[in-house]
């Protein structure tokens, strides 16, 4: 997986943060190609707030460029620290437009692509490739809708509703810097199909490296004993999570070091075997230039 290091180095989950304007004006900014590198730790793998079983802290990195009339380009690679295997543990590559329906409203087209080894212990990877659209409202708040259509071995649809604010906690430099706070909820809704293809080859891959026979060789087939119950609660669209996200953020012009607290109850549908309520913390860094 190395050789897909370099594509574009890293991107998602999330898209990349806002930096403060302190030093250089808004309009400027918007006529500028930027571009932005950063780092994150983190100590599990959150997908929609749900995770996987086995815990998978990681470290990535990242880069966005971005041009003047919306389109950007991403890129991610992630490095799971318990991952004694491969350099790089997956790596993504992505494109998106971003354009202005109205002097608050805004919209986002992406389309993204993971690369995961054989026998990933990622809860999503049965669904490498991601086609995403979101709207957001600004005001005193900012509330959006995003819908993702994630495909590849199964097909599967989220949506989620999210609400943040920003709160300025002040400046210790005398305006060349900000301190924010940004607390977002979001309810997250979709279909579970991808756990199937997860728990199929989780039980592939515990077979593998621990050198045990696999049930279905000689034996049980592991896809026959999913019940019909359960592949039709998979393929309903159900309540999954809700998310209660808290990044503290240190601003400059050129660059933005965030820590983020992430809170998730998962919804009684839900069908991963990670925990009904999950806890994830980030530590991130950014470059713009």
């Amino acid at each position: 997986m190395s050789k897909y290091f370099l594509t574009l180095l890293m991107a998602w989950l999330f898209s990349m943060p806002a930096f403060s304007q302190t030093d250089t004006t808004t309009a400027d900014t918007k006529k500028k190609v930027t571009l932005t590198i950063g780092a994150t730790y983190s100590n599990d793998v959150s997908y929609y707030g749900q995770k996987a079983e086995e815990k998978m802290p990681y470290i990535a990195a990242s880069a966005s460029l971005r041009l003047p009339f919306g389109l950007y380009f991403t890129g991610t690679g992630y490095r799971l620290l318990n991952d004694s295997g491969s350099v790089v543990s997956a790596s993504s590559a992505g494109i998106g437009f971003e354009f202005k329906l109205s002097k608050k409203l805004v919209a986002d087209l992406n389309f993204s692509h993971t690369f995961f080894p054989a026998y990933s212990p990622f809860l999503q990877a049965a669904n490498p490739d991601n086609a995403g659209v979101s709207l957001k409202y600004e005001y005193w708040m900012t509330t959006g809708i995003n819908a993702d259509y994630h495909f590849g071995k199964q097909q599967d649809v989220f949506v989620t509703l999210s609400t943040e604010k920003q709160i300025s906690l002040g400046s210790i430099f005398k305006g060349k810097d900000l301190i924010t706070l940004t607390p977002q909820v979001e309810v997250t809704g979709g279909t579970q199909r991808f756990y199937q293809t997860y728990t199929r080859e989780k039980l592939l891959r515990d077979s593998l490296f621990r050198i045990i026979p696999l049930p279905g060789i000689g034996g049980l087939n592991p896809a026959s004993t999913e019940s019909e119950s359960t592949t039709t609660t998979v393929s309903q669209f159900n309540l999954l999570s809700y998310n209660l996200r808290v990044p503290l953020a240190y601003n400059r012009s050129h660059y933005l070091v965030e820590a983020a607290y992430q809170l998730s109850v998962l919804g009684a549908r839900a069908e991963t075997g990670g925990g009904k309520v999950n806890s994830f913390f980030n530590f991130s860094v950014y470059y713009q230039f």
